[in-house]
Protein backbone atom coordinates (compact mmCIF):
# COMPACT_ATOMS: atom_id res chain seq x y z
CA UNK A 1 0.00 0.00 0.00
CA UNK A 2 1.22 3.39 -0.74
CA UNK A 3 -0.16 6.57 0.35
CA UNK A 4 -1.49 7.83 -2.82
CA UNK A 5 -3.62 4.75 -2.27
CA UNK A 6 -5.20 5.74 1.67
CA UNK A 7 -9.04 6.12 0.74
CA UNK A 8 -11.64 6.41 3.53
CA UNK A 9 -14.43 4.18 3.79
CA UNK A 10 -17.22 5.15 1.25
CA UNK A 11 -19.72 7.00 3.02
CA UNK A 12 -17.51 8.05 5.92
CA UNK A 13 -17.40 11.81 4.79
CA UNK A 14 -21.14 12.81 3.20
CA UNK A 15 -20.85 15.67 1.08
CA UNK A 16 -21.49 18.72 2.69
CA UNK A 17 -24.83 20.61 1.72
CA UNK A 18 -23.85 23.85 -1.02
CA UNK A 19 -26.22 26.97 0.65
CA UNK A 20 -26.46 29.53 -1.06
CA UNK A 21 -25.58 27.87 -4.82
CA UNK A 22 -28.37 29.24 -6.78
CA UNK A 23 -32.54 28.51 -7.17
CA UNK A 24 -32.31 25.38 -8.39
CA UNK A 25 -30.14 23.37 -5.73
CA UNK A 26 -33.46 23.80 -3.18
CA UNK A 27 -31.06 25.59 -0.89
CA UNK A 28 -30.41 28.63 -2.73
CA UNK A 29 -30.96 32.62 -2.07
CA UNK A 30 -31.64 32.50 2.17
CA UNK A 31 -30.37 29.04 2.35
CA UNK A 32 -33.12 27.62 4.39
CA UNK A 33 -32.85 30.09 7.24
CA UNK A 34 -36.35 31.60 5.59
CA UNK A 35 -35.96 35.21 6.04
CA UNK A 36 -34.66 38.11 8.30
CA UNK A 37 -34.52 38.03 11.97
CA UNK A 38 -32.45 36.66 14.75
CA UNK A 39 -32.78 33.46 13.50
CA UNK A 40 -30.95 33.62 9.89
CA UNK A 41 -28.15 35.65 11.31
CA UNK A 42 -25.23 34.13 12.09
CA UNK A 43 -23.86 32.83 15.34
CA UNK A 44 -27.68 31.89 17.03
CA UNK A 45 -28.42 29.59 20.01
CA UNK A 46 -31.59 29.94 21.53
CA UNK A 47 -32.22 27.15 23.40
CA UNK A 48 -34.56 27.58 26.02
CA UNK A 49 -35.23 31.02 24.96
CA UNK A 50 -39.28 31.99 24.63
CA UNK A 51 -39.16 35.69 23.29
CA UNK A 52 -38.92 37.54 26.44
CA UNK A 53 -41.30 35.51 28.16
CA UNK A 54 -40.32 33.71 31.31
CA UNK A 55 -38.50 30.53 30.51
CA UNK A 56 -41.01 26.96 30.98
CA UNK A 57 -38.08 26.01 33.12
CA UNK A 58 -38.02 29.30 35.50
CA UNK A 59 -41.96 29.29 35.59
CA UNK A 60 -42.32 24.96 36.71
CA UNK A 61 -41.69 24.46 40.74
CA UNK A 62 -38.57 23.02 41.91
CA UNK A 63 -39.61 19.73 43.93
CA UNK A 64 -37.48 16.88 44.91
CA UNK A 65 -34.01 15.42 45.42
CA UNK A 66 -32.06 12.96 44.29
CA UNK A 67 -30.53 10.42 47.45
CA UNK A 68 -26.77 10.06 46.09
CA UNK A 69 -26.17 7.33 48.64
CA UNK A 70 -29.10 5.77 47.14
CA UNK A 71 -28.85 1.50 47.20
CA UNK A 72 -30.05 -0.27 44.26
CA UNK A 73 -30.36 -4.05 44.46
CA UNK A 74 -31.07 -6.33 41.16
CA UNK A 75 -34.17 -8.32 41.43
CA UNK A 76 -33.62 -12.15 40.55
CA UNK A 77 -36.98 -14.10 40.76
CA UNK A 78 -37.11 -17.67 42.05
CA UNK A 79 -38.86 -19.09 38.55
CA UNK A 80 -35.64 -17.14 36.40
CA UNK A 81 -33.24 -19.11 38.92
CA UNK A 82 -35.30 -22.52 38.45
CA UNK A 83 -34.86 -21.93 34.74
CA UNK A 84 -31.65 -21.19 34.76
CA UNK A 85 -31.04 -24.26 37.01
CA UNK A 86 -32.50 -26.38 34.36
CA UNK A 87 -30.66 -24.58 31.62
CA UNK A 88 -27.23 -25.31 33.42
CA UNK A 89 -26.18 -21.93 33.98
CA UNK A 90 -26.03 -22.77 37.85
CA UNK A 91 -25.64 -25.76 39.85
CA UNK A 92 -28.62 -26.31 42.30
CA UNK A 93 -26.42 -29.22 44.33
CA UNK A 94 -23.90 -25.90 45.38
CA UNK A 95 -24.81 -23.20 47.52
CA UNK A 96 -25.62 -20.17 45.38
CA UNK A 97 -24.18 -16.73 46.05
CA UNK A 98 -24.76 -13.12 44.30
CA UNK A 99 -21.03 -14.06 42.06
CA UNK A 100 -22.95 -17.33 41.03
CA UNK A 101 -25.57 -15.30 39.67
CA UNK A 102 -23.67 -12.48 38.25
CA UNK A 103 -21.75 -15.58 35.94
CA UNK A 104 -24.79 -16.96 35.28
CA UNK A 105 -26.53 -13.88 33.42
CA UNK A 106 -28.99 -13.54 35.83
CA UNK A 107 -28.17 -10.19 37.34
CA UNK A 108 -27.31 -6.87 35.14
CA UNK A 109 -25.44 -3.82 35.30
CA UNK A 110 -22.43 -2.96 37.46
CA UNK A 111 -23.31 0.03 39.82
CA UNK A 112 -25.97 -2.48 42.14
CA UNK A 113 -25.28 -2.86 45.82
CA UNK A 114 -26.47 -6.56 45.42
CA UNK A 115 -29.32 -8.75 44.94
CA UNK A 116 -32.72 -9.49 46.13
CA UNK A 117 -34.42 -12.35 45.78
CA UNK A 118 -38.64 -12.25 45.02
CA UNK A 119 -41.37 -14.60 44.40
CA UNK A 120 -42.70 -14.38 41.38
CA UNK A 121 -42.48 -18.26 39.87
CA UNK A 122 -42.18 -21.43 41.73
CA UNK A 123 -39.14 -23.45 42.91
CA UNK A 124 -39.15 -27.24 43.04
CA UNK A 125 -35.26 -28.06 44.72
CA UNK A 126 -34.46 -27.39 47.83
CA UNK A 127 -31.74 -24.87 47.27
CA UNK A 128 -29.11 -22.88 49.69
CA UNK A 129 -29.14 -19.39 48.72
CA UNK A 130 -26.75 -16.29 49.87
CA UNK A 131 -28.48 -12.73 49.04
CA UNK A 132 -28.81 -8.95 50.18
CA UNK A 133 -32.15 -9.32 50.54
CA UNK A 134 -34.85 -11.98 49.96
CA UNK A 135 -39.03 -10.81 50.24
CA UNK A 136 -40.47 -13.17 52.94
CA UNK A 137 -42.75 -14.80 50.24
CA UNK A 138 -39.61 -15.53 48.40
CA UNK A 139 -38.03 -17.08 51.46
CA UNK A 140 -41.30 -18.76 52.88
CA UNK A 141 -40.82 -20.45 48.84
CA UNK A 142 -37.73 -21.77 49.26
CA UNK A 143 -37.85 -23.38 52.65
CA UNK A 144 -41.12 -24.60 51.57
CA UNK A 145 -39.21 -26.75 48.94
CA UNK A 146 -36.81 -28.01 51.61
CA UNK A 147 -33.77 -24.73 50.68
CA UNK A 148 -32.76 -22.17 53.12
CA UNK A 149 -32.24 -18.20 52.18
CA UNK A 150 -29.48 -16.15 54.05
CA UNK A 151 -29.64 -12.46 53.33
CA UNK A 152 -26.23 -10.39 53.97
CA UNK A 153 -27.74 -7.10 54.71
CA UNK A 154 -29.75 -6.75 57.93
CA UNK A 155 -32.98 -5.31 58.30
CA UNK A 156 -33.41 -1.77 59.36
CA UNK A 157 -35.30 -1.86 62.44
CA UNK A 158 -39.07 -0.53 62.71
CA UNK A 159 -39.02 0.27 66.22
CA UNK A 160 -35.81 2.33 66.14
CA UNK A 161 -36.80 6.29 66.21
CA UNK A 162 -35.21 8.19 63.14
CA UNK A 163 -32.12 10.76 64.14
Amino acid sequence: MKLNELRDNPGARPKSKRLGRGIGSGKGKTSGKGVKGQKAREGVALNGFEGGQLPIYRRLPKRGFTNLFRRVYAPVNIGALEAAIEAGKVDGTQPITEEVLKKAGLVRGRTVAGVRLLAKGEVTRALTITVSGASQTAVAAVEKAGGSVTTTVPKPDAAAPEA
